[in-house]
Order: C-alpha cells, then structure tokens, then sequence
C-alpha cells in the first residue's frame, strides 16, 4: 500500500472505546490493538502477543497493562512484557510495538510511523462533536476498496452532478465549473462559489449563492465549513472568499477521515451538522439523514470500482479536466512515501 506512515490516522470514535475494553483495529494492514488504562491513558500496541502470536484485543485490561488471555503474558503500555506466568525471567526482547496514540476532536489518532517522530501538532484541526458552536450527528462505513479510491472520491466534487442527483440535487454546474484548487503543506484546499441561478436554495427558501470550500489533508482528512449568502454575493465578492462578516445562513461543518485498514478495506468516519444559530437537532438529523443516502451512493459506486479493477488486467485510467486535485495531492503523497523510504534507508 502506497500510504505515508508518518501521519495521524483515524482509528476510532473516542466515545465508542469503553475504559477497560481492549479493541481491534487494523490500519495499514499492522493489527493494532487500543485500550484505556484504569486512569485513562490511551495505549495502542501491536495485535499480535510475542509468545504464540494471539491477538491481545482478546486480552483482560488490568490496571495500566494488558494481559494476553492465552497464556497469560502480561504487558505494559509501552509493549514490554512485565510477567510470564510461571517465569522468573522475562527476556529482553519480550515486547510488542507501541504506536503513538491521541484523542482530539473526539476522534482516537494513531501515528503510523515511529512513535517517538509522533507530532501532535500534525493532527488535523477537524471540529469534535463536543464542539460548543456545532451541533453534530456522526458515523462511520466500511468500504471493500481500497482507501485511495474514496481520497480520490472526495478530491473530485465533479461526481456530485451524477452520483448525488438523488441526495443532494446538485446540478451539473458541478461538473461543469473547476474550483480554486491551492496547494497546501500537508494537503489542497478547494474553493469555489455555487451562485444563486445553479439551483441551490436555503430550505425551499429564496435562492442563494453558496460558498463551499474545504481542505483535504493527510493522510484522508476533509474538514468543510459550508454556507449561504443571499443572491448576489458571490459577484459582490469577485467570486473570491466572502467576508465571515457577510450575512450567512446554513452554516454547516463536516469533519470526515478515510482509513485505510487493509490494501482491499477501508472505514470511513465522518461528522455533519449546523452550526447552532442556523440550526438545532432536527436539522442535524435531516443533514445525516441526506449524508447516509450520499455516503451510500458514494459505497455502492467506489465498491463496484474495485471489483472492476480487479478484474482488469494492467488496470488504467485516462485523466480528465476535474482530476486536477486528485493528480496533486497523490504527487504529494508518492513524494512523502519516497522521502520516508529514502530516511530509513539512511538510517540503516
């Protein structure tokens, strides 16, 4: 799999890992395990014991350690081995590999590289849904495909006029007009106007200009503020970023991650709702209701993508127009793959 590892995955909702519950995951194809210590550390190990190779994700929580409930092998959280029933001596080689772990914006992170490069400042600022300003639904799919292909997905707003005719009634202005499309350190940023007379309207209401922009970040992140301006806007902006001062409805953010856990299988986090002076719950949950009917149609497409390609001999694809944003974000992470490569080569 062509991924960098020195980034913050997604591994789980954080509300979803109970204290005291060992819980599986894989990413990148390593098997992880993640865990909270009876203080509320967050650990993740390596899913795999040292002695008969059992998953730990079947082991018992004891205190801070993790104890494989084959045999007993009793671990601490930074995957050393601190007992083995029955044996005076624990060998020194006795342990299992930690990965760097992070819960931020209600999100459980997991650093796919070193553990001690870990950098939490690299973590994506996605909106979390104890966020005060937003109130948000959240959710997560699995994919039999491989996660590149849903990147690619997200880095291509054109599929909306097609794809999602049913969901969200985008015309085929989407596919029409290319985005502002500004390359970012560690990702693109998409911008762009969908005016007024491109059929967008704000709840059956007046019609609107909609301003959409959103980053997409490594390793899979998109974070996306939306919102509606009266008719007119876009053109009184230059078509360029609108003033937070402007008069908005609608404002929406979604917070959304692609996870690539083996090189067939992905899972696909993702948040949604109004910001709370444009909605309350009942629109959160028309947001989600629309997101589960979209995201669906997006897993039925991508999903029979996979098939096709894996039954093409030398599968190739002809680039159009509107993959400009996919062609730079997967030169940016051939390059960052390469640089990793090129590191650990000079470090052996």
């Amino acid at each position: 799999m062509n991924y960098v590892r020195n980034a913050w995955y997604v591994a789980a909702w954080a509300n979803e890992l109970a204290p005291g519950t060992p819980s599986a995951i894989r990413i990148l194809d390593d098997p992880i395990v993640l865990y909270r210590t009876e203080s509320g550390r967050l650990v993740a190990l390596e899913d795999r014991c040292v002695h008969r190779l059992a998953p730990l994700s079947l082991g018992r929580c004891e205190g801070e350690r993790l104890r494989c409930m084959y045999h007993g092998l009793l671990f601490e959280p930074d995957g050393r081995v601190a007992e083995i029933p029955g044996q005076d001596v624990v060998p020194a080689q006795a342990r299992v590999r930690r990965y760097a772990v992070a819960e931020k914006h209600s999100w459980i992170w997991v650093w796919m590289g070193e553990a001690d490069r870990a950098d939490e400042a690299l973590i994506p600022n996605a909106v979390g849904l104890d966020h005060p300003d937003y109130i948000l639904g959240h959710g997560h799919l699995d994919y039999a495909a491989e996660a590149r292909l849903i990147n690619d997905n997200l880095l291509d707003f054109s599929h909306l006029s097609y794809v999602h005719a049913n969901s969200f009634g985008a015309s085929e202005d989407w596919a029409r007009d290319r985005p502002k499309i500004t390359m970012l350190p560690r990702g693109i940023r998409f911008e762009r106007w969908v005016p007024a007379q491109s059929g967008f309207r704000s709840g059956g209401g007046p019609p609107v200009d909609a301003w959409s922009t959103y980053d997409f970040l490594l390793p899979g992140i998109l974070l996306m503020p939306s919102a509606s301006h009266p008719a007119g806007t876009a053109e009184k902006c230059g078509f360029g970023p609108p003033d937070p001062a402007l008069p908005a409805s609608g404002v929406t953010f979604t917070s959304q991650a692609v996870t690539p856990l083996t090189d067939k299988t992905s899972r696909y986090f993702f948040s949604w709702g109004p910001r709370r002076d444009c909605g309350d719950e009942a629109m959160r949950d028309m947001l989600m209701g629309v997101a589960a009917m979209a995201f669906g149609e997006d897993k039925v497409m991508i999903e029979a993508q996979q098939r096709v390609i894996d039954t093409t001999p030398d599968p190739r694809i002809m680039p159009i127009g509107s993959d400009k944003g996919v062609v730079l974000f997967n030169r940016l992470v051939d390059r960052m793959v390469r640089e990793e490569r090129e590191g650990n080569r000079a470090a052996a």
